[in-house]
C-alpha cells in the first residue's frame, strides 16, 4: 500500500514509511487506553466494547479508502484512539469464567489478538489489488480498482459489524449493588477505602512489574510482525525471500490456524503444569534460536523453504502468545475486580506506547540493514534478527526475581 501511495522514493525506503502507519494506531491507543479502562470500571465493560467495535467499522473502512499517506496515518491514529477494546475484554474474560478456567479465558483473548495479527495480513495478501488479481470479477474502473486496498478493509469492517450486532446478547459482568441500611459514616469509610485502592495502583509492584515485562515482549512481537512481512517479500539480493503477498498470506494463514489449536488444547495444560511464569521463560528461551535461523532461510530453495518457513512461523508465534498470555494472567490476578478495567487500561497504555515505537523502529532498522549487505558484523537482515533477539533476551531476564513479583490471588468476586 505504501508503494502504491507513491510516498517512498526508493524500494528500500518502503519499510521506513510503513512503520509510521503501523505506529500511528498504537500511538493513538497509548493516549486513551487508561481513560477507556477507567470508563469500563465506571459504566461497565459492554458500552466500551460496543463503542470500540463501532470505531473499527468506521475507521477501518476509511483506511481502505485512503488517497494519500497522511490520510492513512490519520485514520489509523483515530482508530487507535477511539478503540478501547482490549483492556476491558481482558477484564471481562476473567470475570465471566470460574477461577479454574481463567487461563483458558485469557488464552482465548491472546489467541484472538494473535490470530487477528496473522489473518489480517493474510487477508491483505489475498484480497489486495483485486482488479489486477481477479480482473474477471473486479473492473479497473470500479471502486475496488480505484482503491486497490479497499476490499480487505471492507471485509474486516463487515465482520466487525456482525460482531457489533452480536454484542446485543453480551452480558455485563460489572455489577453495581446499591447499599441499603448504611449509615453515612459507613458510606464514607467505603468511599475512602475505594480511593485508597485507586491510588495504590502504581504502587502495586506485582502489577507494575508484570506490565513492564508485557510491554517489552509486546515491543518484540510488534517489531517481529512488522519485519516478517517486509523481510519475506523483499528481494533475495537484499537478504529476503522474494515471496509474493499471496505466499506470505498463506504462511500467516497456516500460523493463525496453529494458534487456535495450540491455545484451545495445549496451552491450558501447559499453564496448569508449569504456571504462567515458567512457561513464559521457556517460550522466550526457545524463541532465540528460531530467530537466529531466520536470515539463513534465504539460502533454502523450494519446496523446503515453504515447509521450514511455515513451521518456524507457527512455532515462533505460538511461543509469543504463550508469553503474552502468561503476563495477562499475572496482571489480572494482581488487582481486585473494581480495578481490573483501570489496570488493563494502564497496561494497554504502556503496551501501545511500546508498540507505537516498534513498527517505526523496525521499519527504520530494516531499511538501514538492507543498505549494509556487505558489513562485517551481522550483515543485512542478520542485524535485524539479532536486535530482535536482544529485546527477547531483555524480556527473559526481567521474568526473574527480584524484578518480577508474583501476585497473590486477588479476586473480589
Amino acid at each position: 500500500m505504501i508503494r502504491d501511495l507513491n510516498v517512498a522514493e526508493r524500494t528500500e525506503d518502503i519499510g521506513f514509511y510503513a512503520g509510521f502507519v503501523g505506529a500511528s494506531f498504537m500511538f493513538g491507543r497509548c493516549l486513551t487506553s487508561t481513560a477507556w479502562g477507567i470508563a469500563a470500571d465506571r459504566i461497565g465493560r459492554k458500552p466500551v466494547v460496543v463503542f470500540g467495535i463501532s470505531s473499527v467499522v468506521v475507521f477501518n473502512t476509511l483506511f481502505g479508502l485512503s488517497v494519500n499517506y497522511w490520510m492513512a496515518i490519520a485514520t489509523r491514529f483515530l482508530l487507535g484512539a477511539l478503540n478501547g477494546l482490549l483492556g476491558p475484554i481482558k477484564a471481562y474474560a476473567i470475570e465471566v469464567c470460574r477461577p479454574e478456567h481463567e487461563a483458558l479465558a485469557l488464552s482465548l483473548v491472546s489467541t484472538a489478538w494473535g490470530i487477528g495479527l496473522i489473518i489480517g495480513p493474510a487477508l491483505g495478501g489475498y484480497l489486495a489489488l483485486p482488479a489486477e488479481n481477479f480482473p474477471a470479477i473486479f473492473s479497473p474502473d470500479s471502486v475496488f480498482g480505484r482503491f486497490p486496498y479497499f476490499l480487505p478493509c471492507l471485509c474486516t469492517s463487515v465482520f466487525a459489524a456482525a460482531v457489533l450486532v452480536s454484542c446485543i446478547w453480551m452480558p455485563e459482568t460489572l455489577h453495581r449493588h446499591k447499599v441499603h441500611e448504611s449509615t453515612s459514616q459507613d458510606v464514607e469509610k467505603v468511599q475512602e477505602s475505594g480511593i485508597r485502592k485507586k491510588k495504590s495502583l502504581f504502587r502495586n509492584w506485582p502489577l507494575m512489574s508484570s506490565i513492564i515485562v508485557y510491554c517489552i515482549f509486546s515491543f518484540h512481537d510488534m517489531a517481529y510482525t512488522e519485519v516478517f512481512s517486509l523481510w519475506a517479500e523483499s528481494d533475495k539480493k537484499y537478504g529476503g525471500l522474494s515471496l509474493s503477498s499471496e505466499d506470505v498470506g498463506q504462511v500467516l494463514a497456516v500460523t493463525g490456524a496453529s494458534l487456535l489449536v495450540y491455545q484451545l488444547f495445549l496451552y491450558p495444560r501447559i499453564n496448569k503444569v508449569l504456571g504462567p511464569i515458567k512457561s513464559s521463560r521457556i517460550a522466550a528461551i526457545l524463541c532465540i534460536p528460531i530467530l537466529f535461523a531466520y536470515p539463513y532461510m534465504t539460502y533454502i530453495s523450494e519446496p523446503g523453504l515453504s515447509i521450514i518457513l511455515n513451521i518456524a512461523s507457527a512455532i515462533k508465534n505460538n511461543l509469543a502468545v504463550t508469553i503474552i498470555t502468561g503476563t495477562f494472567i499475572l496482571q489480572n490476578n494482581a488487582v481486585p475486580q473494581d480495578q481490573r478495567g483501570a489496570a488493563n487500561g494502564l497496561s494497554m497504555t504502556g503496551m501501545s506506547f511500546f508498540k507505537a515505537l516498534a513498527p517505526a523502529g523496525a521499519g527504520i532498522v530494516f531499511s538501514w540493514a538492507q543498505k549494509r549487505q556487505h558489513a562485517f558484523f551481522f550483515p543485512g537482515d542478520q542485524m535485524v534478527f539479532f536486535l530482535l533477539n536482544v529485546v527477547e533476551l531483555v524480556g527473559l531476564i526481567l521474568t526473574f526475581k527480584p524484578f518480577l513479583a508474583v501476585p497473590e490471588r486477588c479476586d473480589s468476586r
